[in-house]
């Protein structure tokens, strides 16, 4: 028997957004910006995001018609270079652009929204030499069974 969670499909249909058409997206860009990948590579010429999904609170609209909330956040560091600011902003820019094109992540969700983009760039002091991002993302989906 295959098991499926919702919250497994939510992270797949994610990870799919992120290498299908963010990348895209990245790609006909008048500027060479590395692009998502996920594996254990860890260099300058592609970018592996953490994708964190947590249930949140619901609203009282949300319990009435039956509606679970999932926080989503996507975070990534890139390497200190003159160009790396554009690109903290390309990639959160993209990837907005990419979920209103596809707000049910392909018909899992109800909707999904971006709630948030954080750019954090190095402390200096510290010797940190990494610019970090994290877009938040809101995702609510129609509850299955009888569950209330």
């Amino acid at each position: 028997m295959n098991y499926e969670f919702i919250e497994q499909r939510i992270l797949e249909a994610v990870r799919g957004l992120l290498t299908g058409r963010v990348n895209e997206i990245l790609g006909h860009w008048q500027f060479m910006v590395p692009l998502f990948e996920f594996s254990e590579y860890q260099g300058r010429s592609a970018v592996v995001p953490t994708i964190t999904l947590y249930g949140c609170e619901r609203t009282e609209k949300e319990r009435v018609i039956r509606l679970d909330a999932y926080s989503l956040s996507i975070a990534f560091s890139l390497q200190e270079t003159p160009e790396t600011e554009l690109y903290c902003y390309a990639y959160a820019n993209a990837f907005c652009k990419a979920l209103g094109e596809n707000p049910t992540l392909s018909g899992i969700a109800d909707r999904a929204v971006v709630t948030g983009k954080k750019y954090t760039p190095p402390n200096k002091r510290c010797g940190g030499d990494e610019w970090e991002v994290a877009i938040s993302v809101r995702v609510t989906v129609e509850t299955i069974g009888n569950a209330g």
